[in-house]
């Protein structure tokens, strides 16, 4: 079987969908698949294409015996929504010069990662021209959740692109969605056409035993410093050194430089920042710690955040400061505690609750959380699960 992954974003780039969609190149190869990968230019977060590709209309790389063609984009991290639809849109032109690539391939599928949704209709447009069955991976429901962020209104922008939106969900040979709420939107539009497929987790990443004693109630957060996610506002409004604890920070991103002077001016609050870890370094890494706090200020239908998986396949209980089918997942799994985002007096509270856990109790949180990644949301399960999928719908 053949596939070829069609994705503005991957490695070496930095970011939950670049290391997802690596691991389901991995996957798929060890299961006996043929692998390639149509990308853009490396540029994210900081917006810059990286020195080593810059200067190109088109490279090839391989990474992991994984071929991957790349071709330009405009790119772009600023904060206002113009010059990050400008970059979305001239990977979207020009990954069609990726045709020949394609056809060259002949794939039987054609796995299109979304958003961009403008992205899916390069992916249809390829798929017609080069004839592999084309499935439409759902990662954020776009433009609902753009709506949702305040990115755009309800006018003729966003009803252009929900028209096309459903026009790329229909003529999808199936649509992937990475929660059971993308799942249920898509189904209401395409029912039959949906498959169920989670972020998780690769949990033979995450050694056991590298708890240290020393962190137990040192709280980590490994990820992006963007205003999504709010890491600013915690650091302004809880101490963590008056709950006997202390927050460490690791990630980059557009809050970074309002952290670092944040910390700089308040040093006694129990806040440290850590650097950035690369992808190796974080199953590791954070194992050590004694918990983490994950947080989202705003709830996205569909989103789930893949530091949760994470953080289960480490073994640390969870402050998930957030709503949502994240929320409720870990409700469900009983893996730490949930509150509303910018109620700072329940933080507090769940924070001390934590650093008074008893040591029966702590332990018995992080063997439940590895539990759950591992019988739930592992990541080689799921990609052996989809190739079975895929293999079924071919024969």
């Amino acid at each position: 079987m053949k596939i070829v992954i069609l994705t503005q974003y991957f490695l070496p780039e930095m970011g939950a969908p670049q290391n997802r969609l690596f691991d389901l190149a991995k996957g798929l190869m060890e299961l006996g698949w043929e692998v390639s990968v149509v990308t853009g230019m490396p540029n994210y977060p900081h917006g810059k294409i990286f020195e080593s590709h810059s200067g190109k209309f088109t490279q090839t790389d391989w990474i992991e015996n994984i071929e991957v063609k790349r071709y330009w984009l405009y790119p772009s991290n600023a904060p206002t929504a113009l010059p990050r639809i400008l970059s979305m849109l001239s990977f979207s032109m020009s990954s069609l010069f990726s045709l020949f690539f394609i056809r060259k391939k002949k794939p039987d599928y054609l796995f299109v990662e979304s958003p961009p949704l403008t992205l899916g209709f390069s992916g249809w447009i390829l798929s017609i021209l080069s004839k592999p069955r084309l499935i439409a991976n759902i990662s954020d429901l776009w433009p609902l959740s753009a709506r949702e962020l305040g990115a755009i209104g309800d006018g003729v922008l966003y009803r252009s692109l929900e028209l096309l939106e459903k026009f790329i969900y229909k003529r999808a040979y199936v649509c992937t969605g990475q929660s059971q709420e993308i799942v249920d939107y898509i189904s209401k539009i395409t029912p039959q056409k949906t498959y169920l497929f989670r972020n998780g987790v690769d949990t033979k990443r995450f050694p056991e035993n590298k708890f240290n004693p020393g962190k137990r109630n040192q709280i980590v957060y490994a990820g992006l410093l963007g205003v999504a996610q709010g890491i600013l506002s915690i650091c302004e409004n809880i101490n963590f050194h008056s709950l006997n604890t202390e927050f460490h920070i690791y990630g980059t991103g557009s809050e970074y430089e309002k952290i670092i002077s944040f910390i700089k001016n308040n040093p006694d609050r129990g806040i440290i920042y850590k650097g950035v870890l690369t992808r190796d370094e974080i199953p590791t890494v954070i194992s050590t710690y004694g918990g983490t706090l994950i947080p989202l200020i705003r709830n996205i239908y569909g989103a789930v955040p893949s530091k949760i998986y994470e953080a289960m396949a480490a073994g640390l209980p969870i402050i998930f400061s957030g709503e949502g089918e994240g929320a409720k997942i870990i409700e469900d799994t009983n893996a730490g505690w949930v509150i509303k985002p910018g109620v700072w007096i329940e933080l507090q509270n769940c924070i001390l609750e934590f650093s008074k856990m008893s040591d029966a109790k702590y332990f018995d949180s992080r063997e439940r959380n590895r539990i759950t990644a591992k019988k739930y949301f592992d990541r080689t399960e799921q990609i052996s699960a989809f190739s079975s999928f895929l293999e079924s719908k071919m024969r």
